[in-house]
């Protein structure tokens, strides 16, 4: 061959050789490339499911937070209830107690001067024990409205607590 005919191979080979580390090296590339792309997307992936893992341990706080809540609101609703039925039987005890005195002022007599105002301490008596039970039925109405209030109010606060403390872990 002729001289020219070896340095054209030559230089062929020489570019040959260049385009053959160059390609080498964007394989390379590549392959990092997706190798970090792949490390990245693992990560991202971790983290979703540790992030999914944390709220769902958060929200099976909440939520056990707000059954004990609402199972101490109960038991406030019940002793109120119990409290409730205690006054309504001292209230009975005491309509039963005015009822015995308007039946005993009203005793029977000859003179009717006595008879009158035995009469009017009959009615008097009568009046009174009325003006008791509406006062009771009252009063129970009232309480009864105040527990369920001061019940729901408490109930209300602590779930609002429950749900807006950090979580302890």
């Amino acid at each position: 061959m002729n001289g020219w005919g070896v340095r054209v191979i030559g230089l062929l080979a020489m570019v040959g050789s260049y385009w053959l580390v160059y390609e080498h090296g964007r394989s390379v590339e590549r392959a990092e490339a997706a190798t970090m792309s792949a490390q990245r997307d693992s990560g991202d992936r971790l983290a979703e499911v540790l992030g999914e893992r944390d709220a769902r341990k958060e929200e099976n706080r909440r939520e056990t937070a707000k059954e004990e809540v609402r199972a101490h609101a109960q038991e406030q609703r019940t002793i109120a209830d119990a409290g409730a039925a205690s006054a309504d039987a001292a209230g009975q005890r005491l309509r039963d107690e005015a009822g015995k005195l308007a039946a005993t002022v009203s005793c029977p007599a000859t003179d009717p001067d006595a008879i009158a105002r035995g009469q009017a301490a009959t009615r008097a008596a009568m009046v009174l024990s009325g003006l008791l039970e509406r006062s009771v039925d009252t009063n129970r109405e009232l309480a009864k409205a105040y527990d369920r209030a001061r019940i729901a109010g408490q109930q209300c606060e602590s779930e609002h607590d429950a749900l807006v403390r950090s979580p302890a872990y």
